[in-house]
């Protein structure tokens, strides 16, 4: 039987069977850290200090509470929205429609969250059972991801992710088939991209701040610095969250297990590492030290949201005037290049600004163990590769003013270096 429409785009991230152990790797990868962050050495190579049975990771209050997020975040994303955006063209040249209410969403979840703990709700039992709750989410996204999987076989072809239609069920499973599922207007992927995961992630910050000032007293300076700065990293992508609109993840890459694990049970649960490191193993922090951090994050910041500014305000509109002297190179789509200004330093400074962040998240950690380095590690992997995606696309979109827009921009995403 002929391969669906679409098996033609090259295969990711080592086709089926690197697909195959990444359902196995990327889960086990998450526990590991959970497991290994409040142990003792704390170390990122080497076993866990125990191996959880089943009975310590399955919990029917830990999936109701994950449930419940979800049914709480889908309720604020139907409410009535700021502004209604659109997507980009799609095969059928139709363009979706998107509510921009990510940050009305956090809003309303801190006010909750605020009543709630005014009235006794114990945030501090939630670092408890990290485990419990990241066995859940899991849960969750392979549900998910199957449930779309089977939805998709309806879809039609117009409806399929550029690479998610492989006819290899393991593949397409892990990669997602269809680029746009909905129900309605509730569209999955745009949901759980920036609202569970990222507001989750920061609740978790906070709960275990709560739970470090419950045991020492106060919450430490370090632990101040990842809440703040994590907390300015979600707030910055839910007010910008039109921006989701126009990255790979939206436009080429299809919902399934790679994206709906990420989203909702990866991002809150491996990008807190910093914060559940430091309640269990408290690291001294002057003054002078998290100065010099927090011009280092301020750093990151400007250069990420500096480029992320102007990349999206030239594609809005490229006569406005903080844009309009930008030099640029023609493309036979009609479209054009950014050669100058942030975009002409390096092809990625958004991806340079982010790695500059991550490092400043990891820095009130101290430098005596590893594993809160995770997350700069694996991030850089994750952008280098992405950047790879990209340039590939780019170059097969682009042709010849691709070419060129590398010769003008040789450096990838570190000036000089790569």
């Amino acid at each position: 039987m002929a391969p669906p429409q679409g098996s033609q785009a090259p295969l990711e991230f080592g086709g089926p069977l690197g697909a195959a152990a990444l359902l196995v790797l990327l889960p086990g990868t998450m526990f590991h850290l959970l497991l290994v962050a409040g142990s003792g050495p704390a170390r990122l190579l080497g076993p866990p200090p125990y191996l959880p049975g089943l009975e310590t990771l399955w919990s029917p209050r830990a999936l109701l509470l994950v449930l419940a997020w979800l049914g709480l975040q889908a309720a604020f994303y139907l409410l009535p929205a700021r502004k209604v955006a659109e997507g980009l063209e799609l095969k059928d040249k139709s363009r979706l429609r998107y509510p921009i209410n990510g940050f009305q969403a956090l809003v309303l979840t801190a006010l909750l969250v605020g009543l709630g703990a005014a009235a006794g709700l114990p945030l501090g039992a939630l670092p408890e059972m990290l485990l419990p709750l990241a066995f859940a989410a899991t849960l969750t996204a392979f549900i998910l991801s199957l449930l779309l999987y089977l939805k998709a076989q309806l879809a039609p072809a117009s409806a399929l992710a550029p690479g998610g239609s492989s006819g290899n069920p393991i593949y397409d499973f892990f990669l997602g088939r269809e680029l746009n599922p909905r129900i309605g207007s509730f569209d999955f992927k745009y949901f759980c991209e920036l609202r569970p995961g990222l507001i989750g992630w920061v609740l978790l910050n906070l709960a275990l701040l709560l739970q470090e000032a419950k045991l020492r007293g106060s919450p430490s300076l370090a632990m101040w610095l990842v809440n703040g700065f994590q907390l300015l990293y979600v707030a910055d992508a839910l007010w910008y969250e039109e921006a989701v609109l126009t990255t790979m993840d939206i436009t080429h890459d299809g919902f399934g297990f790679m994206l709906a694990f990420g989203d909702l049970a990866w991002v809150p649960f491996t990008y807190s590492l910093q914060a559940q490191f430091l309640l269990y193993h408290p690291q001294p922090l002057g003054l002078p030290a998290a100065g010099a951090i927090c011009l280092l994050n301020a750093i990151g910041y400007y250069i990420f949201r500096g480029a992320n500014s102007q990349k999206n305000t030239f594609r809005k509109n490229p006569s406005d005037p903080s844009v309009a002297g930008l030099e640029t190179i023609p493309t036979a789509t009609g479209r054009r290049l950014l050669v100058s200004g942030w975009w002409g330093v390096v092809r990625h400074p958004n991806y340079l600004g982010d790695l500059i962040m991550a490092l400043a998240w990891s820095l009130p950690c101290g430098l005596s163990h590893l594993l809160p380095y995770f997350y700069i590690l694996y991030f850089t992997a994750l952008l280098v590769h992405r950047e790879a995606r990209d340039e590939r696309q780019c170059r097969q979109k682009y042709g010849r003013a691709w070419q060129e827009y590398c010769r003008r921009v040789p450096h990838r995403i570190l000036p000089y270096v790569y």
